[in-house]
């Protein structure tokens, strides 16, 4: 750029940053009244930019900001998010629609895609007396997705249009996301809590799935949710739960998390996200105007926390938009059980199922040490460490995690001796980085491509 180009983009990102400055210190005036409340003035305005970033992150804690190079005016922008919006077939894939409600009364929604039977392969003699029978036949496999924080079910989109008519399928939106109510308890003043998602993911399979071998897969908030069934189910998973696979998510620590922040700066932000977002969720009118009027700063930070490479435009817009959707009082709501998430032991319940842990290198919200702590903790399962990418992997790589995800399906119908189609397999066969390789720890590692 030249030097008045420059120019015209530091003032604007300044412009900017101003702007959610601005915001976070009418958020203050409107909950102290101007007098300062329990924060000085000063602290007020650094904690209002620390919450009203958390507020947009995909899944988990964010705080900074990562301004993209602005070179477009801003009605220009607005129009290229609309005609993303238009032009994204993202999210377009639908379902059987189902609901289900929770033990506190919250209407869960979930959708169902049956498996084509014309296309199943037949039972090989030698795997015929299954572990589930239906009506006399290998009961079909099902396997059920659990989304992240702030988003819903259509982040599975690459996922389910390449699994479509090979497997049944369940897609659901955690409580107070997507399609689902609003949580009653937390309507109520009660906290959020991994241990609920978990007994409402239990809701969700006994209605969906009644009957018949079930693969559990989660990413982010969505495989702490898994574990949560794990920890309080274990005779469920024992009887039904033939596999799993877990992207980029945690079994516990996430309070040491950084978020590529300096150790100074990381500290500080989790002493004060707790109560800024407690805050900032009581004044929803005002947060959703400002997360609008600064649309375009806080795409850069969705940018920075969700994936570690470029991808295209219309897939960015997507995940913003499903960011955008989560109220900042849910998202107040779901940050503080992420500190208390710890659920190592509960994962010694699926040690010995087929499993996949799969992470991106980049992740600055659940870091592939993470995923590695897993997979130490279930040795006989794969590990994948995708290098170049973020958090939202599944949308940044999704022919990676396809091939990946369609190799532990296919391994957990032969357990089960659940009849799956040939194009399973061949999807399955695609996968990179075969022979594995050793990480630091010895165990397995398939990288990327």
């Amino acid at each position: 750029m030249s030097g008045s180009e420059s120019g015209n983009t530091a003032g604007r990102a300044v412009e900017a940053a101003e702007a959610v400055a601005g915001a976070a210190e009418a958020v203050a005036e409107a909950v102290t009244g101007g007098s300062g409340g329990v924060l000085p003035s000063g602290r007020w305005r650094h904690a209002g930019i620390a919450g009203a970033a958390i507020g947009v992150v995909a899944a988990g804690a964010a705080a900074g900001v990562a301004l993209e190079r602005v070179t477009v005016g801003r009605s220009m922008r607005r129009r290229a998010r609309l005609a993303l919006d238009v032009a994204g077939p993202y999210g377009s894939l639908r379902g059987m629609p189902g609901r289900v409600a929770a033990e506190d009364g919250t209407e869960l929604y979930y959708e169902v895609e049956e498996a084509d039977p014309a296309v199943a392969e037949p039972v090989p003699p030698a795997r015929r007396w299954g572990l589930f029978r239906r009506g006399g036949q290998n009961a079909p496999l099902t396997v059920v997705f659990s989304h992240g924080y702030c988003l819903n079910q259509d982040s599975w989109h690459f996922q389910r249009a390449a699994l479509r008519g090979t497997v049944r399928a369940v897609y659901w939106d955690q409580r107070s996301h997507g399609r689902s109510g609003r949580g009653n308890d937390q309507a109520g003043g009660e906290p959020a809590t991994i241990d609920q998602l978990g007994r409402d993911l239990k809701q969700i399979v006994d209605a969906a799935v009644p009957e018949g071998p079930v693969v559990l897969v989660g990413h982010s908030m969505g495989g702490m949710t898994v574990m949560a069934l794990a920890d309080q189910f274990p005779e469920f998973v024992r009887e039904r739960v033939v596999g799993f696979a877990f992207v980029g998510t945690s079994s516990g620590k996430l309070a040491s998390v950084t978020l590529g922040l300096p150790a100074a700066g990381a500290r500080a932000l989790r002493a004060l996200a707790p109560g800024v977002l407690r805050i900032l969720g009581t004044q929803v009118d005002l947060v959703e105007r400002g997360r609008r009027a600064t649309a375009d700063l806080f795409a850069g930070i969705i940018k920075r926390y969700s994936f570690g490479s470029d991808v295209d435009p219309a897939v960015a817009r997507f995940a913003e938009r499903m960011i955008e959707s989560t109220p900042i009082d849910v998202v107040a709501e779901f940050y503080p059980a992420f500190t208390e998430h710890e659920k190592s032991e509960a994962l010694d319940v699926l040690d010995g199922l087929p499993g996949l842990v799969l992470a991106g290198d980049k992740d600055l919200l659940t870091p592939s040490e993470h995923s590695r702590a897993i997979a130490e903790r279930l040795p006989d399962t794969e590990l994948v460490v995708v290098p170049g990418a973020g958090h939202l992997v599944m949308l940044e790589q999704p022919d990676l995690v396809n091939t990946h995800l369609a190799a532990v399906l296919a391994e957990a119908a032969d357990a089960s001796r659940a009849p799956v189609p040939q194009a399973l397999r061949e999807l399955a066969a695609d996968r990179p980085g075969v022979p594995r390789q050793q990480d630091r720890s010895g165990h397995a590692v398939t990288g990327g491509a």
